[in-house]
């Protein structure tokens, strides 16, 4: 008999979870991490289900979403079909594009405005994503989330318009 302290426990057979189900589960736990959290998301990555849902959230062709986290249509499908986790650089824009969408939701939840009760936050990031801005030298913010640096300059404008300092 081995000692208590090397006994593995069986594995527990996990509970299946909707794309829909797991997106909201991912973005909350995104809401909601320190730095810490922060970086263990972007070591795990994020789901297939997460991965299937997002562009259908930020209403934009899957392709496209694809081509914003540098990920190739193939490995894309092998991580939905397989709900395998999207780890890397792909995985770490994955990241950045919900924390996008969470400071998008933050701009909602704090507006007063009679339209911010029925808002489409994730439609309204995803057409954002795909409009020149000015203060990106007119390029798409959808084109610079796939390099840390790329996310940092979109975070910083989706900052400012949260302020009121950029329209």
């Amino acid at each position: 008999m081995l000692p208590t302290s090397l006994h593995v426990a069986e594995p527990q057979p996990r509970a299946w979870v909707t794309p829909a189900g797991a997106f909201d589960a991912c973005v909350q736990r995104v809401a909601n991490a320190d730095a810490m959290e922060r970086a263990e998301l972007e070591r795990e990555g994020i789901t297939g289900n997460v991965l299937k849902e997002l562009p259908i959230r930020l209403q934009l062709p899957a392709m496209r979403l694809y081509a914003m986290l540098g990920l190739p249509k193939a490995t894309a499908a092998r991580k939905i079909a397989a709900t395998e986790h999207l780890t890397g650089s792909s995985g770490h824009a994955a990241i950045g594009l919900i924390g996008l969408l969470v400071t998008a939701q933050r701009m909602v939840a704090d507006s007063t405005a009679d339209e911010a009760a029925n808002f489409d936050t994730a439609a309204w990031l995803g057409r954002w994503l795909e409009l020149p801005q000015p203060a990106l030298g007119g390029r798409r913010p959808g084109d610079l989330i796939d390099t840390p640096a790329g996310l940092a300059m979109v975070a910083r404008v989706l900052g400012a318009i949260e302020s009121g300092s950029y329209q």
